[in-house]
């Protein structure tokens, strides 16, 4: 069993005791379809392993209860998962949320709708600071000011330049320009965002908006990323294999080989495949999973990560610093 899988049975930290330093709590609330929920507790769990450093990391998983769940994944979760419903007495420090595969086109109609928008609200107030991760990231700015995501005109898939156009601490020690995985079909546009009082950050290559932010003032700071920054080298195969199993089942359309993820026998490789049905799925598999696609954004992502932890965990030093102040005058 590895140190990441003990972590996630309970009662396991990430990074190095230090002496008179609290623990950082952090919350997942893990959104993802069932065939994607334990990759994404992993890729979540490394990522903060990695990024920790000395800092006293704790991660904790939640769910909504809107989400439907197979009955293999509601036993799998069982002892692991906490309802999101139990949120506001988690004395939680930062919060991540993910995003989930969308049943309408309207995100007001999905049902869990009213928990993730009750979430929402709670971490404007109850964390230093909460990440939302693609479609997580369009909910909630539909929720706080009503800015509706548009669809594209086909799915955006794969590993795009980003390039940074606001100094903020997040980059700290990061390169002006690195590579960010995507996976969506939707987007919210820079104007809209800016005119709700968000701040762009970072936008790639084709003028879309990659991550943005919104802190208003004596509320928690939140981070939302249109990529998936915790996405591990395997994982946009998955997504290309899954939705080519839908198109050969005539579920939906064929979709693209995911761009700049694959080198370029992979996909001459991918293109030559003929049929249309399901017994040329194997084919795609087989060369799929025998593909080695770069991880080119980990390190970037690491770093990234680190400094969200560094900024949450001065945040809270600071506060504790207030409390302690504020205590000892009024003992006085």
């Amino acid at each position: 069993m590895s140190r990441v899988e003990q972590f996630l049975l309970g009662g396991g930290r990430f990074g190095k005791e230090v002496m008179g330093r609290s623990a950082i709590h952090v919350g997942l609330v893990n959104n993802m379809p069932d065939a994607a929920l334990r990759p994404t507790e992993l890729q979540f769990a490394r990522l903060l392993k990695e990024a920790s450093g000395s800092l006293d990391v704790r991660l904790r998983l939640f769910s909504l209860r809107g989400i439907a769940r197979g009955e293999q994944a509601l036993s799998r979760m069982a002892g692991f998962y906490d309802d999101a419903g139990f949120l506001q007495g988690s004395n939680l420090d930062a919060l991540i949320v993910t995003g989930a595969e969308p049943k309408s086109g309207d995100l007001r109609q999905e049902p869990y709708w009213p928990e993730l928008a009750h979430l929402i609200d709670w971490a404007e107030i109850g964390t230093i600071s909460t990440l939302f991760s693609c479609l997580a990231a369009h909910a909630a700015v539909q929720h706080l000011d009503g800015i509706a995501r548009r669809p594209l005109a086909g799915k955006l898939s794969g590993v795009f330049e980003s390039r940074r156009i606001e100094d903020d601490p997040l980059f700290f020690s990061t390169a002006p320009v690195t590579m960010m995985p995507h996976s969506r079909r939707n987007d919210i546009p820079a104007a809209s965002l800016e005119a709700g009082g968000y701040r762009v950050l970072a936008r790639l290559a084709n003028g879309q908006v990659d991550i943005f932010t919104r802190e208003p003032p004596g509320h928690s700071r939140f981070v939302f990323f249109q990529g998936h920054p915790e996405y591990d080298p395997a994982t946009l195969g998955r997504e290309y294999l899954r939705d080519i199993g839908r198109f050969l089942r005539g579920e939906g359309p064929a979709p693209a080989i995911p761009e700049n993820y694959f080198d370029r026998a992979t996909e001459d490789r991918l293109a030559e495949i003929g049929g249309d049905d399901e017994s040329a799925l194997p084919h795609y598999a087989q060369i799929v999973n025998g593909a080695l696609p770069r991880q080119n954004w980990r390190a970037n992502t690491v770093r990234l990560f680190a400094n969200w932890l560094t900024l949450v965990a001065a945040a809270k030093a600071r506060r504790q610093s207030s409390r302690s102040v504020h205590t000892r005058r009024r003992a006085s």
